[in-house]
This record gives C-alpha cells, sequence and structure tokens, in this order.
C-alpha cells in the first residue's frame, strides 16, 4: 500500500494520501482547506483516482476541504458515525472497512479527544492513522467536544497497543518536526500515556493541562460539521476570528477568500510597496498605517475590515489601533500579502477553485 504525508505549516497538520499501488485508488484522510490543489497535484502526478476523502473527527483547529474536494472531483466522503458531520456519503462504525482498490482500511472507534474519534489500521496492520488519539510521545486534549481522558486512556490501550508493535503510527500532528512513530515506541516511550502509566495518572495529568482553546475553535468546528463548506459568510463573523501574538485578531486566507466582499479589504503598506514587486490582493483600498487612525473617522464601527501589510506586523498593529478607536469588527491579515500569493503560487485563484 501507498502512503505519502502531507504537512500544514499553520497549524501543524497531517493530511495523508493512502492508495493501491495496482489500481491507483487512493484516499486523503484529514485535508486541510487551502492545501486542495497541493493534495490533487500529488494524486494526479503519480496518476491515481480519489475515491475518498476520510476524517478522524471534527477538528477544531482547522477546516477540512472534504467538501470542496468532493465537489471538485466527484470522491465520496466518509466520516466517523457518532457526532457524524452533515452530508457525508459513508458514516463508520468500529470494525468496519472501507476498500481502497483490492486494498482496505479498517475503522477503529478510539473515543476520548472527542467522542467521536477513530483511528484507521491497513489491512495488514502494518499502519495506523491515529488522528489526534494517539500523536508521537504525546496525545490529543480531552476537554471539549465530549472528550474524555478515561476514554482516551481505554481507546489507546485496548485497540491501539494492541496491534502489532511494528505497525507505524501516522499522527494527525506533530509540534516537534517528527513524522511517524511505531506502537511498540508509543507503548514504551510515551510520556503521557505508556503501557506502563495507569490510567488513574492519565487521568490526572491531562485534567492539569489547562490549555488554551483552539485558535480556530470557533470557526473550524461549524464548519466541519458540514465537511468545510461555508456557505453563509456571516456565520464566521470577525469577532469568531483568534487572537495572535500582539493581541489583535487574525484571519487566514483561506477565511478571507470564505467570506469574500462580505468584508472590506484595508492595505496599510506604503504606496511603493502596494504596487511593487508583491502587488496587492484585489479588491483592497490603500491606506498606509500612518494614516490609517485619520482616515477610518469617518468609518462606520461596526463594519468589517480587514486589515493586510506585508507579513502581518503591521496589519496587527493597525488592527488594535481601529479597535482602540471603537471598532468592533476588525482583523488582521496572517502572513499578510505574502500568505495570499503563496495560495495563487499553489495554485488557489479563487475561493474553491482550481488553476
Amino acid at each position: 500500500m501507498f502512503i505519502r504525508q502531507l504537512f500544514d505549516t499553520e497549524t501543524s497538520t497531517y493530511t495523508y494520501i493512502v492508495a493501491d499501488r495496482v489500481s491507483k485508488s487512493a484516499v486523503l484522510i484529514d485535508p486541510v482547506l487551502g492545501h486542495e490543489v497541493r493534495d490533487m497535484r500529488v494524486v494526479d502526478e503519480l496518476g491515481m483516482t480519489l475515491t475518498w476523502v476520510i476524517e478522524t473527527h471534527i477538528h477544531a483547529d482547522h477546516i477540512t476541504s472534504a467538501s470542496v474536494l468532493r465537489e471538485r472531483t466527484g470522491c465520496k466522503v466518509a466520516v466517523p458515525a457518532v457526532n457524524a458531520a452533515e452530508n457525508a456519503d459513508r458514516t463508520l462504525q468500529h470494525g468496519d472497512t472501507l476498500a481502497i482498490g483490492s486494498r482496505h482500511l479498517t475503522a477503529l472507534a478510539t473515543p476520548g479527544h472527542t467522542e467521536g474519534s477513530m483511528s484507521y489500521v491497513t489491512d495488514d496492520q502494518s499502519a495506523v492513522f491515529t488522528g489526534d488519539t494517539l500523536m508521537i510521545r504525546s496525545c490529543g486534549r480531552t476537554d471539549f467536544q465530549g472528550g474524555s481522558a478515561e476514554s482516551l486512556y481505554r481507546s489507546v490501550h485496548s485497540q491501539l497497543f494492541t496491534l502489532p508493535s511494528t505497525c507505524t503510527v501516522y499522527p494527525g500532528h506533530d509540534y516537534t518536526g517528527q513524522t511517524a512513530t511505531s506502537v511498540g515506541e508509543e507503548m514504551l516511550y510515551n510520556h503521557r500515556i505508556a503501557e506502563h502509566v495507569d490510567e488513574a495518572n492519565f487521568v490526572e495529568t491531562m485534567a492539569g493541562l489547562n490549555l488554551s482553546p483552539p485558535r480556530q475553535l470557533d470557526i473550524a468546528v461549524p464548519a466541519n460539521k458540514r465537511l468545510g463548506a461555508i456557505t453563509e459568510p456571516l456565520t464566521h463573523p470577525i469577532t469568531a476570528v483568534h487572537r495572535g501574538g500582539l493581541g489583535a485578531r487574525q484571519a487566514n486566507v483561506q477565511w478571507m477568500l470564505g467570506v469574500g466582499q462580505e468584508v472590506r479589504r484595508i492595505d496599510v503598506r506604503e504606496i511603493d510597496e502596494y504596487n511593487g514587486h508583491l502587488g496587492h490582493i484585489p479588491d483592497t483600498e490603500l491606506v498606509p498605517l500612518a494614516t490609517l487612525t485619520t482616515v477610518a473617522k469617518s468609518w462606520r464601527r461596526d463594519e468589517r475590515l480587514l486589515i493586510i501589510c506585508r507579513s502581518g506586523v503591521r496589519s496587527d498593529r493597525g488592527a488594535l489601533a481601529l479597535e482602540e478607536m471603537g471598532f468592533s469588527q476588525v482583523a488582521s491579515l496572517q502572513g499578510g500579502t505574502k500568505a495570499f500569493n503563496q495560495h495563487v503560487a499553489d495554485g488557489l485563484q479563487s475561493p474553491g477553485g482550481w488553476e
């Protein structure tokens, strides 16, 4: 079976292409909105046909591209049956198999990170895709979406640690530069949930994490309950966008493309930058940062504003300055014009569109 690992730098999310080498039938596990062109380019270059998109759970840190991929390629979408996303083509129960040509994946119910979390093991048990249930020397949090530390512990010990020790573990995320591990390694060395860690100690550890909410929680979960479909831009208000390091609300390029004309785009660079080699994002207004607060005095304080610069620093400052003036619907574009240009370079020309 062919396996290819792909990565989203913003959320440290892994997406996987899993394919039957003979039939060239392929599935995508946990694809991220904004990378659909990249993902399909790899599938096409390898001469494969995308037949399924599979989700391990309803994600809280990114929006899935399942809906876009289904619309553009005709593939089908499979999701865990517990708390299933709307409009899936198939819901999977524990023990169900999903064919990939002559091969298949078997669904393992592994609740704990969320109530509906599921892992997928290859038919020869040589690899398992664990989502946020089991990660490299770690595991997913258990403090929202029906999560349970007790359930996670039992899922890992009864479902994943009973697989062959040589089975490769492909996690949903990694934040330290590692790519994969094995069941045997995690049974020995996972500091949170190794075989020698008892359930009571694990539950105590998880209760003491005190983690901040995921940055895109208020945006990602509602969208992912619809397989990533953004059908009503106003259901994604700027007030729900996460706050970055300087304290300003930040929105990413995917969000900007999803809301379209519902938000007024203000570029706060100087005119030579605006017309320079980086260019500018379509439908933006040039208001240099030094003049922003003066010009904005005549604007409605409830207007939806997205502030843009080269890479996101000046736009953060501009967004904060407008908030201090009483603007209630203002955010900064994360990564700025450079991030948008990277999207164009990757082939994304319009929301959900192909080059």
